[in-house]
């Protein structure tokens, strides 16, 4: 059974840090893509990082890039220099072997504040 469970949010001032844990299971990690989606109060959802399979490459959404970092070995992100404009419910997600697969497995959230 396949079981995706984010932790690591809360509150925290601007210009801070924050790192979000997604404990997977159920599957082979290291084959499938893994992502980080988010959703801010009120809006969609919006794409912020991935890594592929055999985890040679990490990709991020320009609105995180420089600031956030996927982690090679667990899919952890990390947020640093966070902006209000971060705070949003983190979904940490699971794809297939290929990019073109659906996500086909979310975790419950976790929600980030960025607020002084």
């Amino acid at each position: 059974q396949v079981q995706l469970v984010e932790s690591g949010g809360g509150l925290v001032q601007p210009g801070g840090s924050l790192r979000l844990s997604c404990a997977a299971s159920g599957f082979t990690f290291s084959r499938v893509w893994m992502y980080w989606v988010r959703q801010a109060p009120g809006k969609g959802l919006e794409w912020v990082s991935s890594i592929n399979p055999g985890r040679s490459s990490a990709y991020y959404a320009d609105s995180v890039r420089g600031r956030f970092s996927i982690s090679r070995s667990n899919a952890d992100l990390q947020m640093n220099s966070l902006k209000s404009e971060d705070t949003a419910v983190y979904y940490c997600a699971k794809g297939g072997t290929s990019y073109y697969e659906a996500l086909d497995a979310w975790g419950q959230g976790t929600l980030v504040t960025v607020s002084s």
